[in-house]
């Protein structure tokens, strides 16, 4: 669910109140002592963070630090960017801030920043660029609140001005601050009607825990002005205060003039669930779990991990480079990703630029307390800007590394945003290839490779919602690309709490997984996009459609088989898919002009997983902001404008930018500059196993070589062998 937690006693953002959290150290030696090591496991497995939460950075940031730390912030404060998509740093937005101070029309009144990053160079000026090279001139991209109109600026920081300044480019606003949302929690606080209604329902204002919801857009009645709905629970007896909503009271908050526009308030009968059992912490659990404990277990690395980060953001391991940055929005960027030919040892091109472009989560209730509920989740609130400080040895295993996102508040300013990434390796026993030979041709062959991957992580806490994105790299050149969904469902509140008590024409909105409370049914839809530059820029898009050919009688006794037919896909339109699974294609990004010794183009394909679909109404307001999800792939020519799979202001947004627009100008994606969107869908019908909290459910899709290496680019993996791999046994050294 889309929303932020403020608590509350202070009306203190959730994310900034996680961030606060104490963060407690990395090291834990486990087998092996780290002291007075300088290897770049024991390295990596203690790294010191820049603060113990959330840091706002400015001159005088390092006055209170510990002496390492102070180290550390320092680095940052006078940090310069070292590649040309490195984030902008914390000179560079200080320096935006005090070129918009002295703006002409910010001069009256400075304006709320909802949106500061880096305006990334052209992608030739990136492409021409090598180490040790002037970076191309440095522009940041600015999106503002000021009076009611957006303001989309690009500032040169080079030149010290702004270069580029539109008003109100399309419907919608942009991503909400921390801001926005505290004084819509302290609207509605105030609000003498709203304070009567929770009185009547027998909750204590000190017992209120309260959220804010975006609005989603439902016609021209709410245009004008920036709204966020406001939704409340009681948190007595439990901390996990989404078990226990007040059904039936929503208010409408307007945040430019922070006034209550509307209080819904009905079924004041209905009970609110229990708190008994909803606590979802580990110290709390009292009741024995009734299953055989499961030994510690941990993948050690004697020699430290086996890739590094150089430069703050180029991540190199075994065949791979890529660079990897932390983003507002997008919460996790993988930029100018490479491997080296299995023959040759060529670096080669695989991929520009590949994100998380947009979350949509739409809930499947009409009633006025919930039809609203159709979030897009990076435009509206930003997945970096909810992302988490990460649970070692939980989130990720020892020898991860961490990286930090530097960010911007609603004033200019920029804070980190700790340890929202992290790097590891994985190996779970997985095969990276195998064949045995049985030995009636006398042959003894028994070969086998051991599978280890790298991942990318980044988990975005996004209200109730926790969205683990993994970005996965093999040796053998496939990236897999996975979602994991855990967290707390939005539950809604019920009269029934048994199913014998529900009539048969299914009046409940969801399955009742606990007493009074109905998980309501929903979807996630995740837009990725996915820059490919095969070997270069210039791409095309084939379609490998599988089609049943029928034997003719005589000349086989085999009646049908299945043949590939391609088709070089020409147009945007034609690249429109949607998935069907008794109608089965493969779809192939390939480059024309580079051919293998056999003679086929080289390229990658997409293998689709995730599969569920939006079955909404094309014309139903949430499906017209989302129209990104009317097809499971898409192909579009490369613009650089064109990022964000449902448009550039997403808040309150009525359609009109976004993939779906682009796609339809229907441009040839001939040997051009393409990029390929694929969205990875999930139906989610609660049941009581997602109570209180959610075992994750994960999937994934995959992007894998076809024809790119000249045959199998792992043939000549070492294989594993008993001295290479030390023993940890309990209360041992490696031996």
């Amino acid at each position: 669910m889309e929303i932020y937690f403020l608590n509350r006693f202070s009306f203190v953002v959730f994310i900034f109140f996680a961030a606060a959290l104490t963060w407690y150290t990395l090291s834990n030696p486990g087998c092996f002592d780290c002291t007075g090591s300088n290897s770049l496991g024991c390295t990596f497995s203690s790294r010191k963070h820049l603060g113990s939460g959330l840091q706002v950075l400015n001159s005088n940031s390092n006055s209170n630090s510990s002496q390492g730390q102070s180290h550390n912030l320092n680095e940052l404060i006078n940090a310069t960017p070292l590649h040309p998509l490195d984030p902008l740093t914390v000179p560079e937005i200080n320096q935006v801030k005090a070129i918009l101070t002295k703006y002409e029309p910010f001069l009256a009144s400075f304006p709320v920043i909802n949106s500061l990053s880096l305006d990334e160079p052209d992608k030739s000026q990136v492409l021409a660029w090598k180490k040790g090279d002037t970076l191309p001139p440095r522009k940041a991209s600015v999106i503002t609140v000021l009076d009611g109109h957006t303001h989309v600026l690009i500032v040169d920081l080079g030149l010290g001005l702004v270069i580029s300044h539109a008003t109100d480019p399309y419907s919608g606003y942009p991503i909400v601050t921390n801001d926005d949302l505290k004084e819509a929690l302290v609207t509605t606080y105030a609000n003498n009607d709203f304070r009567k209604s929770i009185a009547a329902r027998g909750v204590k204002m000190s017992d209120l825990s309260c959220i804010t919801l975006s609005p989603g857009w439902f016609g021209p009645d709410e245009e004008g002005k920036r709204i966020v709905k406001v939704e409340c629970f009681s948190s007595e007896g439990t901390t996990n205060f989404y078990m226990r909503p007040i059904e039936g009271i929503v208010v409408t908050v307007d945040m430019d003039k922070k006034e209550v526009l509307k209080i819904f308030d009905k079924n004041r009968g209905l009970p609110i669930p229990k708190g008994e059992n909803t606590d979802y912490r580990y110290v709390p659990q009292n009741k024995p779990m009734h299953m055989k404990p499961i030994n510690p277990i941990s993948m050690e690395q004697p020699n430290g991990p086996s890739f590094t980060v150089q430069d703050g953001h180029i991540v190199t391991w075994a065949n791979w480079v890529f660079h990897l940055k932390a983003d507002q929005r997008a919460g996790l960027i993988i930029s100018q990703a490479s491997i080296q030919d299995s023959e040759t040892g060529e670096p080669r091109s695989v991929m520009y630029k590949g994100f998380a472009s947009e979350l949509y989560v739409p809930y499947m209730d009409t009633e006025e307390g919930w039809y609203f509920r159709t979030y897009m989740d990076a435009g509206e609130f930003g997945l970096g800007a909810t992302a988490m400080p990460l649970v070692p040895l939980n989130d990720c295993p020892r020898n991860a590394y961490y990286m930090d996102g530097l960010f911007v508040a609603a004033d200019g300013s920029p804070f980190i945003q700790p340890n929202i990434i992290c790097i590891f390796e994985r190996y779970a026993g997985d095969i990276g290839w195998r064949h045995s030979e049985l030995p009636v041709n006398g042959f003894q062959n028994r070969e086998s490779r051991p599978k280890v991957t790298l991942v990318a992580r980044m988990i975005a806490s996004i209200g109730n919602y926790d969205y683990i994105f993994d970005w996965e790299f093999q040796t053998d050149g496939l990236i897999r690309v996975k979602v994991g969904l855990s967290g707390m469902l939005m539950v809604k509140g019920t009269k029934h709490d048994n199913v014998d008590q529900v009539y048969e024409n299914n009046e409940l909105d969801g399955p009742l997984v606990s007493e009074n409370a109905i998980g309501v049914v929903h979807d996630h839809f995740i837009t990725f996009h996915l820059d490919m530059d095969i070997d270069g820029t210039n791409n095309s898009f084939a379609k490998v459609h599988l089609v049943k050919e029928k034997t003719l009688a005589g000349n086989s006794p085999r009646k049908s088989i299945l043949k590939p037919n391609r088709k070089i896909v020409k147009t945007e339109d034609e690249a429109q898919i949607k998935l069907k699974l008794y109608d089965p294609s493969e779809f192939h990004v390939f480059n024309p002009l580079r051919r293998s010794r056999p003679g086929n183009p080289t390229g990658y394909k997409i293998v689709p997983g995730g599969t569920s679909a939006s079955l909404l109404d094309l014309d139903d307001p949430p499906q017209l902001r989302a129209a990104f999800t009317n097809n499971q792939i898409w192909v579009t020519r490369y613009n650089r404008s064109e990022q964000w799979a449902g448009g550039l202001l997403v808040y309150q947004s009525k359609g009109d930018d976004g993939l779906a627009v682009w796609s339809a100008r229907n441009r040839s994606i001939e040997n051009k500059d393409v990029v390929l969107w694929y969205t990875l869908g999930f139906h989610h019908v609660p049941c009581q196993e997602d109570f209180p909290v959610m075992p994750t459910v994960m999937s994934s899709f995959d992007l894998k070589p076809v024809n790119f290496f000249e045959s199998n680019p792992i043939l000549r993996a070492k294989p594993n062998f008993e001295k290479d791999l030390p023993v940890c046994g309990a209360g041992s050294s490696y031996l």
